[in-house]
């Protein structure tokens, strides 16, 4: 598990092998069940995780009682609830397993840690962090500019394995549409090919 969180950062920053073998070693090694929660709605989020094995789906619920996903994690990715992580205040997300999973956790206490005595762990989560809110942003523009059809397009394109492990409910949740017109779309899709 550590070797793929090695990787990880190998990826996005340079170190010396020892220096972040010593940041590996801040994170603790968790094993959740398929439709066990990491995080729930008004618990404090005290982690970041990096997913080694499995899927997840960081959620929240609307006032109709609906799931409004935002992002889906699997492996080498990151997760977090970062609002209730930096500010350690009350989570408004879930983030359920959609598969049986494994993950690595570093705790608010080890994180800060590592940003006195590892400076180029700041470096690294500021990468990590750009990534994110450029993802976030595009995700953003799409949803305000695109059809569904055309997000949902984008979707496959882009996360050819999330579609294959992923139920239309989950896929119809993260564009933000009803699991009946995603079937429509998914048909119009197939007709076109």
């Amino acid at each position: 598990m550590i070797e793929a969180l090695h990787l990880n950062i190998s990826r996005n920053i340079a170190s010396s092998e020892a220096d972040i073998a010593k940041f590996c070693n801040l994170f603790t090694s968790k094993s959740i069940k398929k439709k066990d929660f990491l995080l729930r709605e008004d618990e404090v989020c005290k982690f970041e995780a990096f997913v080694t094995k499995g899927l997840f789906k960081i959620y929240h619920i609307d006032i109709k009682g609906a799931e409004q996903i935002l992002y889906f994690g699997m492996e080498d990715w990151w997760l977090t609830d970062i609002d209730s992580f930096t500010n350690q205040t009350p989570s408004r997300l879930f983030i359920e397993a959609i598969e049986d999973s494994e993950v690595l956790l570093i705790s608010k206490t080890d994180k800060d840690f590592a940003y006195e005595n590892y400076p180029w762990v700041e470096k690294l989560f500021r990468i990590m962090t750009q990534k994110t809110h450029t993802t976030l942003q595009r995700r953003m523009i799409d949803n305000l500019s695109k059809t569904a059809d055309q997000r949902y397009l984008d979707f496959i394109e882009k996360y050819p394995s999330l579609n294959q492990r992923l139920t239309n409910l989950q896929i119809a949740a993260y564009l933000g549409i009803s699991h009946e017109f995603l079937s429509k779309i998914r048909r119009k899709t197939v007709i076109r090919k």
